[in-house]
């Protein structure tokens, strides 16, 4: 029996995921309004990823909702929403999905475990900020929480926020900069860690919390000011730059410390470890895991943006549960948005008046890997849109990892902060020789940070950070065939087989969906050249309108 789940989150984030017997489909509202971390209904997302299924509204079993405790006003909504697309008796199929709950089914259920932990850690939702979870045979037991005073996402937000940065939103920038300082600050009594549940000593979250770490800090909103605007423009040197890099450098080192000490309890289960959360995006944090948990696997949409995702896997596995058909499955890419044609490609940029010329298939990668070699930057548009906060081929900017001048000139066209690093996608087969500390499988999905090779370190500088480290895709044999033949082409040219490898997107927007996003993005950041589907599409200046 074949049961059709539609999983839906309309919190921050929002997005949708379809899930039949032999499909799934999932794509974030984001991409589809060009609103960054959209809040509300996802309409245009269920709208795609039914007509992607080819099914209508009837033809869906079962919508689950991530994400139960709303306010009235909030779930009228929810329901009117509903109503509208599902027709009155939309009810009768919904099931809520507690937040924390398809946080962690989402990292169960695409593990390809039978048995595991499961944990999941963020700001907060559904009143709670961590849980661990024993899963063992498709059942889901929890075993431990933190409430959503006791939060170590909501700690880093406000540390995030206390330095200028948006919460929420920057906290990668915060992991970043912590590169650049010193871990002289001891914030072990502010949060630490009581059997698995993590204990807020400041006893406030969210702006109290900012305001009273300012005051710890002697750090004043105008001093964060002018530091942020520094610091983005590459400044490091002053004092408040240094002073703002320690912070960042203790706060990180402090989590890396908590989640050993956790991985080291979690680990006298004698079961592996899945991970899910808006902290499990801090990829150096779970490096600190990987070192416990060899083959930990990390949900790779492990933010809010995963939410309709769980909640719909969730569903559908208790379904397969109950009818005695589950069993452990890997998900084997995150290539679950839209596609579109050559015809589609074609007719937008016909009609936005951009010099174009066809390719045929077989000549994108080695036109790729020539405009690589040539020190030219390069949007890659092709295939079925990623799901979740990286690009991995198919909504891509690519650059020639060997010269670290690529790293300026990147950062000044996509208007990137100075500080943030750039991530590479290797050949699989090189991952043992490019990164130091690989110790389990390749990551195929940039959610870890690994320790580079002095190999890499000097074939490719633009793709490690300041302290050594860099957060690799595996590119594997089989996978994406055309992004795969980029990097083989560019090995065959160069003896490198890496390639710097970015979100086609301007800093602050969210990345590319269609082909009328890609081009008015790489128009914007002038990028030398476009290659989208089979098409040549000449976005760099002096060839725009020709």
């Amino acid at each position: 029996m074949e049961d059709v789940v539609l999983g839906i989150h309309d919190g921050h984030d929002a997005g949708a995921a379809l899930i039949t017997d032999d499909a799934v489909y999932a794509v974030n509202e984001e991409r589809l309004n060009r609103v960054k971390k959209y809040r509300g209904f996802p309409s245009l997302s269920v709208e795609l990823v039914l007509r992607m299924a080819r099914l209508e509204p009837d033809d869906v079993d079962h919508i689950a909702v991530a994400g139960i405790f709303r306010r009235r006003k909030r779930l009228l909504e929810l329901e009117r929403n509903l109503r509208r697309v599902f027709g009155q008796d939309f009810k009768r199929k919904v099931l809520y999905v507690e937040h924390h709950l398809a946080h962690a089914a989402a990292a169960y259920y695409t593990s390809g475990e039978r048995d595991t932990v499961a944990l999941t850690i963020d700001a907060a939702g559904d009143g709670l900020s961590s849980t661990v979870y024993i899963c063992r045979d498709g059942e889901m037991i929890r075993t431990a929480q933190s409430t959503y005073i006791d939060s170590l996402g909501d700690f880093y937000a406000s540390v995030t926020e206390m330095l200028g940065f948006r919460p929420m939103r920057h906290e990668g920038k915060v992991m970043s900069l912590a590169a650049y300082g010193r871990p002289v600050y001891d914030l072990s009594g502010i949060i630490e860690l009581s059997g698995l549940s993590f204990v807020n000593r400041l006893g406030v979250t969210g702006t109290e919390a900012t305001r009273r770490l300012a005051e710890m800090f002697g750090y004043t909103a105008g001093i964060a000011r002018e530091t942020v605007k520094a610091l983005k423009k590459g400044n490091l040197s002053g004092k408040n730059q240094k002073k703002a890099a320690d912070i960042a450098a203790s706060l990180q080192t402090h989590v890396e410390r908590l989640l050993d000490e956790l991985g080291m309890k979690l680990k006298g289960h004698g079961l592996p470890l899945v991970y899910s959360g808006g902290v499990a995006q801090n990829v150096k944090a779970n490096a600190v895991l990987r070192r416990i948990f060899p083959d930990l696997w990390v949900f790779p949409a492990m933010d809010d943006g995963g939410l309709a995702f769980g909640a719909a896997i969730f569903v559908k596995s208790q379904l397969e549960r109950l009818y005695g058909s589950w069993k452990p499955g890997r998900i084997e890419h995150v290539y679950l948005g839209p596609e579109y044609s050559d015809g589609d490609i074609e007719s937008t940029v016909r009609g936005m008046g951009i010099a174009y010329e066809e390719l045929p298939k077989s000549d994108v990668p080695s036109f790729v890997a020539d405009g690589l070699d040539e020190g030219r930057i390069v949007g890659l548009f092709q295939g079925r849109m990623e799901f979740g906060p990286r690009a991995l081929g198919n909504r891509s900017i690519l650059a020639d990892p060997r010269d670290r001048r690529t790293v300026g000139r990147l950062n000044s066209m996509l208007r990137r902060d100075a500080f943030q690093p750039f991530a590479p996608s290797i050949l699989e087969e090189l991952a043992g020789r490019y990164l130091e500390d690989l110790n389990g499988e390749p990551n195929r999905f940039m959610t870890m940070s690994y320790l580079a090779s002095d190999e890499l370190r000097e074939a490719a500088p633009a793709v490690i950070h300041v302290d050594g480290t860099t957060r690799p895709q595996s590119v594997p044999e089989g996978l994406n065939r055309t992004y795969r033949n980029v990097l083989e082409e560019f090995r065959r040219r160069t003896g490198v087989g890496a390639v710097l490898n970015t979100s086609f997107n301007m800093h602050g927007e969210p990345i590319v969906c269609s082909p009328g996003d890609a081009v008015r993005s790489a128009l914007s950041a002038k990028l030398d050249v476009t290659v989208m589907g089979s098409f040549i599409v000449y976005t760099g200046e002096g060839w725009a309108t020709r």
